[in-house]
């Protein structure tokens, strides 16, 4: 945006994000990986060139499910790049070509935690790191919970540890630092400021 006029309409107003692209002027995959890409782009911006090199993702899902007692349910996941075992919620890849995150969601619920729902609502969508991947996040809550098959699990899901958490204790949690999980950070807070 270069125009003042487009500057004062960012400053006024009910704040928003605004979809704004950049012309790229080249692209290239310079590593292709098993779940996603590192991409490097050429852009024109603010009468620059800039390039900038961030991961290509596919995007994923999380589902924050909540018991008739008002638990969330946790799974405790080892993860590899911050050498935790990290609370954090079933989450999974949108890599099914077509599947929409609803059905992602659903199948990750059952896949990690052998639960259906019947009851889905979106609770928030956001990017997890906007400033090097373009990993778009769709958090979904799911009530009315029932038992399904038991899934198979392996790699790091093969010692998934799953607790339920009064929605309180784990906004404790979060805000005592005592969890790290930004998924599950954002979607703890989102449930209990949408709930009060």
């Amino acid at each position: 945006m270069s125009d003042d006029d487009d500057l004062l309409i960012l400053s006024q107003g009910q704040i928003r994000d605004l979809r704004d692209p950049a012309e790229v002027t080249s692209s290239e995959r310079v590593f292709e990986g098993r779940a996603w890409d590192i991409r490097r782009d050429e852009f024109a911006f603010a009468a620059h060139t800039i390039t900038r090199e961030y991961m290509d993702h596919p995007g994923a899902v999380a589902v924050l499910a909540i018991d008739d007692q008002d638990r969330v349910l946790l799974i405790n996941q080892y993860r590899h790049p911050i050498g935790l075992r990290d609370w954090e919620l079933p989450a999974g890849l949108l890599d099914v070509d077509g599947e929409p995150p609803l059905d992602t969601a659903r199948r990750e619920l059952a896949e990690e935690a052998d639960l259906m729902a019947e009851h889905w609502s979106e609770l928030i969508t956001f990017h997890t790191s906007p400033g090097g991947s373009n990993e778009t996040l769709h958090v979904f809550e799911a009530r009315g919970l029932l038992p399904t098959q038991a899934f198979a699990r392996t790699e790091e899901e093969a010692e998934i540890v799953t607790r339920w958490v009064p929605l309180d204790e784990a906004v404790d949690a979060v805000l005592e630092g005592r969890l790290s999980n930004s998924i599950l950070i954002i979607a703890v807070l989102a449930a209990h400021a949408r709930r009060d």
